[in-house]
């Protein structure tokens, strides 16, 4: 999988979703346009309704279940302007350090003893997106 324009967004989720999805306590995740992401194989698709009420796709590999990216959907099953690849995925660990998160969103869900990352935009719901 490649994008080939930097992350519109790239920041960290607290949401029981992506807490149950990462199997860690947040996910931190790259927001990038739909249509600068290139995907190559055959992801295994995962459709469900997130605890915010969105529609969402969850894809994976195949091989060995890393989660790979998200899709929010609308109400007719059209997919959203961004996609949401998570970070994790990369083994580039420069473009990790590169890539500091902008943005916590879903704070409501940190657990008690974590403290809001400094120089972040915090947030207790989801960041507007395109």
């Amino acid at each position: 999988m490649t994008y080939t324009y930097p992350a519109f967004l790239q920041g960290l989720c607290h949401c029981r979703d992506c807490r149950k999805l990462s199997g860690a306590l947040f996910s931190y995740n790259f927001v990038v346009k739909r249509a600068d992401l290139k995907i190559t194989g055959n992801p295994k698709e995962v459709a469900k309704v997130a605890d915010s009420g969105t529609h969402i796709k969850n894809y994976f590999c195949p091989d060995c279940g890393t989660p790979l990216y998200g899709l929010r959907m609308d109400s007719e099953g059209v997919p959203a302007e961004t996609t949401i690849v998570r970070a994790g995925i990369f083994d580039d660990i420069e473009l990790l350090n590169q890539r500091r998160p902008e943005a916590e969103i879903f704070t409501s869900g940190r657990v008690s003893w974590m403290s809001p990352m400094e120089g972040t935009g915090q947030f207790v719901g989801m960041v507007p997106l395109p």
